[in-house]
């Protein structure tokens, strides 16, 4: 059975907000954004950075552990990837490519929304398969950042829609 470290699932988390912050450049660099738009976009890039140094800051909080599995690894593994390569951005490119290929800036944070979700049920599919209490509370606050991310995107969608 194949295992993960807790430090290859807080850098999974690094990488994730790396292309978000991509996301977020690229979508700025459109000609069509409101104000509005452009002030909301800023502020969820810088977020970006901010969550990229909270994960980091895990780090030191816990030792190089293995995750333990509770089920068949290989096959938690599998399930993980294929939701990295159906909707996670999963080269430097993709991010670009949505942010650029957005309809309108409505679409722009309804990509980040799916985009965080898919993050949420990546960390997720892994804290629910895993038994060192320190792995899960590393795990559960990743989850908890990208919760309040998700419900922060959905308000601003709304702001805009205004």
């Amino acid at each position: 059975m194949n295992k993960i470290s807790i430090n290859e699932v807080i850098e999974m988390a690094v990488q994730i907000e790396k292309s978000g912050y991509s996301y977020y450049t690229r979508a700025l660099e459109r000609k069509d954004l409101s104000v509005k738009a452009k002030e909301i976009l800023v502020m969820l890039r810088d977020e970006e950075v901010k969550h990229e140094e909270l994960f980091k800051s895990l780090r030191s909080k816990i030792e190089d552990i293995e995750l333990e599995s509770t089920t068949d690894w290989d096959l938690i593994s599998s399930y993980m990837n294929a939701i990295v390569e159906s909707r996670i951005f999963n080269t430097p490119d993709s991010a670009i490519k949505l942010a650029r290929d957005a309809k309108n800036e409505i679409e722009i944070i309804n990509n980040a929304i799916n985009f965080e979700k898919d993050t949420l049920l990546y960390f997720h599919s892994i804290s629910m398969n895993v038994t060192d209490s320190r792995t899960r509370d590393v795990l559960g606050a990743i989850i908890e950042e990208e919760t309040r991310h998700v419900v922060k995107l959905n308000n601003l969608k709304n702001m805009l829609l205004v």
